[in-house]
C-alpha cells in the first residue's frame, strides 16, 4: 500500500471515529466553555488549541474528536450561544400574552444581551476575522434576523388578534429591535459606553421604544396594558 493510500484510509478513520466517539455532550460543553474563555481573553488568531486543551482541562486528541480545527471549534461556539439566545427570546415571546409586557421582557433580553461585555466581545472577534471567514460573521448576524423573525410572528399574532394594526409585520419588527437596543448597543460597539448600560438606561430604552411603537402600531379600539418591572 503507498504511503498516500495509507494516510488517506487513516484520515478516514479519523473521521469516522469523530462520528463514532464525539457523541459526549458533557465533554463538549466541557471544550467549548474552555474554547470560549480562550477566545475571549486571546482573541481568534492569538488562541491555539494547546491554550483550548488546558483551559478546559482535555487533551489535544479529544478535542480532534469533537471539533477539525480552530476554526471548526470558535463556529460551534458562535452557534451555541446563537442558539441559547433564540431560545430565551423564543420563550419570552410565546409566554407573553400581552402586547406590551411581551414587547418589555424580549427588548430587556435582548438590549442586556447585545450590550453585554461578552457579545461585544465576540463580535469584536468577528469583526477581526470577517474578510477571511466571512461565514461565521453570516452565522452570527443571522441570529438578529431569527430575532426579528420571533418578533415579527409576535406582531402578526396580535394583528390576528386585533391588538395591533401593521401593514408591515417585519417592518414593525424591525424597528422596535432598533427603537430598543441600536443606541445602546452602538455606543457599546464603538466605545462611547466603555461599560455595560445601567439597568435603568436599558429599562428607560425599552419603555421609550414601546411608547413609539404602540402610538404608532396600536389599534387604538383595543385597551393597553401596562408594562410591568418586574
Amino acid at each position: 500500500m503507498t504511503e498516500e493510500k495509507t494516510e488517506d484510509r487513516c484520515l478516514l478513520t479519523q473521521k469516522q471515529g469523530r462520528l463514532a466517539a464525539g457523541a459526549d455532550p458533557v465533554k463538549r460543553v466541557q471544550i467549548i466553555e474552555g474554547a470560549k474563555r480562550v477566545f475571549m481573553r486571546l482573541g481568534f488568531d492569538a488562541a491555539s488549541v494547546n491554550e483550548v486543551c488546558r483551559e478546559a482541562g482535555v487533551s489535544k486528541a479529544t478535542i480532534y474528536v469533537y471539533f477539525e480545527n480552530k476554526e471548526d471549534l470558535f463556529s460551534a461556539i458562535v452557534e451555541d450561544e446563537r442558539q441559547r439566545f433564540m431560545l430565551i427570546l423564543n420563550s419570552v415571546l410565546t409566554d407573553s400574552v400581552e402586547v406590551e409586557a411581551g414587547l418589555y421582557r424580549f427588548g430587556v433580553d435582548l438590549t442586556s444581551h447585545v450590550t453585554s461585555s461578552h457579545s461585544l466581545g465576540a463580535i469584536r472577534m468577528l469583526i477581526g476575522v470577517a474578510t477571511r471567514m466571512p461565514h461565521l460573521c453570516s452565522q452570527f448576524f443571522h441570529s438578529r434576523g431569527r430575532a426579528r423573525a420571533m418578533l415579527e410572528d409576535f406582531v402578526k399574532r396580535h394583528i390576528e388578534r386585533g391588538n395591533l394594526i401593521a401593514e408591515d409585520p417585519a417592518l414593525a419588527a424591525n424597528q422596535f429591535i432598533e427603537l430598543a437596543s441600536g443606541s445602546l448597543f452602538n455606543f457599546r460597539l464603538f466605545g462611547n459606553l466603555e461599560d455595560e448600560p445601567p439597568w435603568e438606561e436599558v429599562d428607560f430604552a425599552v419603555k421609550s421604544a414601546i411608547r413609539i411603537f404602540m402610538a404608532a402600531y396600536a389599534n387604538s379600539d383595543t385597551s393597553r396594558s401596562a408594562v410591568s418591572t418586574a
